[in-house]
């Protein structure tokens, strides 16, 4: 099962799942994750990407038009309820296939 590390802390990627998504920057609810995916560095082994899949059936990481796809270095902190991304003061390009 894939884990992620957040400040010494292990979490499953299924963890993710039901969890909202919401913007730094303006405090926007950009949805709620329902099928994380993970996009590794080949090289480095770190992660680059999280995918969210869409709610509409068996879309995971191979749909784009169900899915939203947040740069790693986005992610700020993952809680208990919410995961904390910083996509700017423009975070519909990173949401525009989500629904």
């Amino acid at each position: 099962m894939e884990r992620i590390t957040m400040e010494s802390e292990t979490i499953r990627l299924s963890d993710l799942t039901g969890k909202n998504i919401v913007n730094l920057y303006d405090g926007t609810r950009l949805g709620v994750i329902y099928e994380p995916n993970l996009s590794f560095d080949a090289d480095t082994g770190r992660i680059e990407v999280l995918y969210l899949g869409g709610r509409n059936g068996f879309t995971g990481m191979w749909s784009e038009k169900n899915s939203l796809q947040i740069p790693w270095h986005c992610v700020h902190k993952i809680g208990q309820e919410v995961v904390i991304v910083d996509l700017g003061h423009s975070p519909m390009r990173f949401k525009k296939n989500l629904f």
